[in-house]
Parts: C-alpha cells; sequence; structure tokens
C-alpha cells in the first residue's frame, strides 16, 4: 500500500527535514509552501532521499483558513492520508489579521491545523493505522489567563501571542488524542527544541515581541534563547520523525515527543479539561467544520 504523508510548512527548515525523514522512510510525500520556486527544490531534495513515489508540492497560505479548506479538499480527493505533519508556524513582531480578520498567530499557529487535522479526518481514518504530528513549542509554558477569545485584551507582543496559540494547540492536540483513541489515527505533539530557523534569528531579534517588564532582561534572555536554539533544523525534525514513524509508540497516543524521540512531559495547564473545551468551542466558533456552521 502507499503511505502518504503531508507536510506544511515543508519548503525549508524544519518542515523540510521532516519531508525528507518521511521520504527516507517510504513516504509518498506532499509538502505545502506558498513559494512555488522554494517548493520544486524542495521536491528535488527529497526525491533525493525516497525510496518510493516521487514528492509533490502544493501551493497554500495556511494563514487563510479558506486556503485550508481548499487544501483539504485537494488532499481528501488524493485518497487514504497516512500522516499528516502540521508543521507550519510563525512568530510576528506586530499585530496582523488574516483575510477572515482573526488574530494572524492564533490563526496559523492554532486554528490552521485545527481545521486542517478536523478536515482530514475522514483521509486519515482511511489510512489507519495513520498518525497526526502537531509541531509545539516551549513557549506554551509563557502565557497566562483564558483562552476563550482569538487574542488577549491589552497590547500585542508576539512572544506571548505565539505561546498562546501553541498553548492552544497543544490542549487541542491532547484533547484529539483522547477523542480519538481506539479509532486508528493516532495523535502526537512533537518539541523540536531548538534549531537555528527563520523565526529564531528573525523576530526574536527584537526585544519588543515580549512585555516591557521583560525588555531590560532581554540581554539575557536574548543569551539564554541562543544557547537552546543552536540545533539545525535536521536536529530539530527528529521530534517529528519519530513521532511519525516509530513502531515503539504504536498504541501509545497522546505523548510529546521530544528532540531525541522519547515522550516528554507535557505542561500541566496543557492537561487540564477546562482549558481544552475552551479551546475546542472557541476553535469551532472562528473555524465551523460544516457549512451550515459558517
Amino acid at each position: 500500500m502507499n503511505r502518504r504523508a503531508l507536510v506544511t510548512a515543508g519548503t525549508g527548515g524544519i518542515g523540510l527535514e521532516t519531508a525528507v525523514g518521511l521520504a527516507a522512510a517510504g513516504y509518498a510525500v506532499t509538502v505545502v509552501g506558498r513559494d512555488a520556486g522554494r517548493g520544486g527544490s524542495a521536491v528535488e531534495r527529497i526525491n533525493a532521499a525516497g525510496t518510493g513515489t516521487e514528492a509533490r508540492f502544493v501551493t497554500a497560505d495556511l494563514s487563510s483558513l479558506a486556503e485550508v479548506r481548499s487544501l483539504a479538499e485537494r488532499v481528501t480527493a488524493g485518497g487514504a492520508l497516512s500522516v499528516l505533519v502540521n508543521n507550519a508556524g510563525a512568530m510576528f513582531d506586530d499585530r496582523r489579521l488574516t483575510p477572515e480578520g482573526i488574530e494572524a498567530s492564533f490563526a496559523l499557529n492554532h486554528l490552521s491545523p485545527y481545521l486542517l487535522t478536523e478536515l482530514l479526518l475522514p483521509a486519515l481514518r482511511a489510512g489507519a493505522p495513520s498518525r497526526v504530528v502537531n509541531v509545539t513549542s516551549g513557549s506554551v509554558r509563557i502565557p497566562t489567563g483564558r483562552i476563550d477569545t482569538a487574542e488577549r485584551k491589552g497590547s500585542y507582543y508576539g512572544l506571548h501571542a505565539y505561546g498562546r496559540a501553541k498553548l492552544a494547540n497543544l490542549a487541542y492536540t491532547l484533547d484529539l488524542a483522547r477523542r480519538l483513541k481506539g479509532d486508528g489515527v493516532s495523535v502526537f505533539a512533537a518539541d523540536p527544541g531548538g534549531a537555528v530557523t527563520t523565526m529564531t534569528t528573525g523576530t526574536m531579534s527584537s526585544s519588543h515581541v515580549v512585555a516591557p517588564w521583560l525588555r531590560p532582561f532581554w540581554p539575557l534572555v536574548r543569551t539564554a534563547f541562543r544557547r537552546t536554539t543552536s540545533g539545525t533544523p535536521a536536529q530539530a525534525a527528529r521530534s517529528s520523525v519519530a513521532a511519525a514513524t516509530d513502531p515503539a509508540l504504536a498504541g501509545r497516543p497522546g505523548l510529546v515527543v521530544g528532540p531525541d524521540g522519547l515522550p516528554l512531559s507535557p505542561p500541566r495547564r496543557a492537561t487540564d479539561p477546562r482549558l481544552a473545551e475552551a479551546v475546542r468551542t472557541l476553535s469551532r466558533r472562528l473555524a465551523p467544520l460544516t457549512g451550515e456552521d459558517r
């Protein structure tokens, strides 16, 4: 049986390295990105590592929920899906809105993978045993307060918004793993640890991504951040590849897989059923699954 895998933001960085790892494991990989030129280069690299069907590239801007829906339709039309890796994510240094008018960090880092996963569940069930891998971040430990709106009140700080969205997505991931237990679809979170990426060398260069009270300590924060983000994208991709392929994880959904491929303990808050319920309610309201709900 031809095993298909889909990797979002798979044309560079951690996503590309994940796609290469899946191709080497025998998967027919489709990567999603916004730039056709980068997509073509990524396909060439993936094919060089692959052992089976040639890789494909599809264009989609995953900050747009309409494009997420279109992507899901195209993927579903291709038949059964064995692996979905929701790798796309970004941090912004200023407040931005999606075409739907939703704060962009929450949309891209949570609503997009939430909606894509839910819409692809029929294809994943058809490809069972299959796996969903949602890439998480250490920033989930930053946010405080409720998550019943897309953005918190007050001033916008990129790292806080990013951590809030990633926490929402981790809570959703763990909740989905429980919901799908025994359904043939295993759900994992992958924590890549730190790597040198566009985000870590770009957005994080400015102290304005954090609240003012943290800015006097920014040199110390940056030094610590560099120490924990000195790995390569290939090293950071190990967690996603392991979560997607390691046979030792079979029958153990709901784990957070670390950079060494071993389980990590999630933050206690991410396991709170009250948070999961709040995130579920908000997600269904902002990214309804059916036309009748829109």
